[in-house]
């Protein structure tokens, strides 16, 4: 059985966390080994790299903080993700390296081709079998995580600008590469946006 890499992105409060508990529940139900993870923060090393890009006081030059991510996101790849692929098992993870793209090279303004050559770089140019994209509008989110959440963290606290950019490129990530993104609505109900990956994942199971 081949390992399948599924990638959860969209911005802060669009919902990642609970589509991901749920699609886990399912896919574990057909016998399959779900490993889950997250960037950054996957590994020993990631959780201290995790710390310093969304809790460091004062200000992180960008380009200090795309490498801090690729560092991250090579170390989670060598210790995590290849492993588990090569087992067989199914890789659920919130965040990738289109969120890189659209962070550091949106957000940011570092540009698309310097922070996806160096992402490629730390990845061995590994990408996911399947990219779910939740969009929400970002005053809507910022309205989810201020209900939801303690403090916000560096990426959180950006003006509403940034996260649109954010958006933007994610879109148009997305519209680049159909046959690789599922782009939903993040407003719609929980079960309905469950479904409608579920439609996509069954057939590469």
């Amino acid at each position: 059985m081949s390992g399948l890499f599924v990638t959860l992105e969209g911005g802060d409060g669009v919902g990642k966390t609970t589509q991901a508990q749920l699609l886990t529940a399912w896919v574990e139900g057909l016998g399959r080994t779900v490993v889950r993870t997250r960037e950054p923060g996957g590994t020993a090393l990631g959780l201290t790299l995790r710390e310093l890009l969304l809790h460091t006081e004062g200000p992180v030059d960008p380009r200090a903080e795309a490498l801090l991510y690729a560092a991250d996101r090579a170390q989670h790849v060598a210790e995590v993700v290849r492993p588990a692929l090569a087992r067989g098992d199914l890789v659920l993870q919130d965040r990738y390296i289109d969120s890189s793209l659209a962070y550091q090279g949106a957000g940011r303004t570092l540009g698309d081709g310097d922070v996806r050559g160096l992402s490629e770089w730390a990845t061995g140019a590994l990408w996911p079998d399947l990219t779910i994209l939740l969009d929400l509008d970002p005053a809507t989110a910022a309205v989810r995580r201020a209900s939801g959440r303690g403090e916000a963290d560096r990426l959180e606290a950006e003006k509403l600008d940034f996260h649109e950019r954010v958006r933007d490129e994610f879109l148009a990530l997305a519209a680049a590469e159909p046959e690789r993104f599922l782009v939903l609505d993040a407003a719609g109900s929980v079960d309905e946006i469950q479904a409608a990956i579920r439609d996509r994942l069954t057939p590469l199971l």
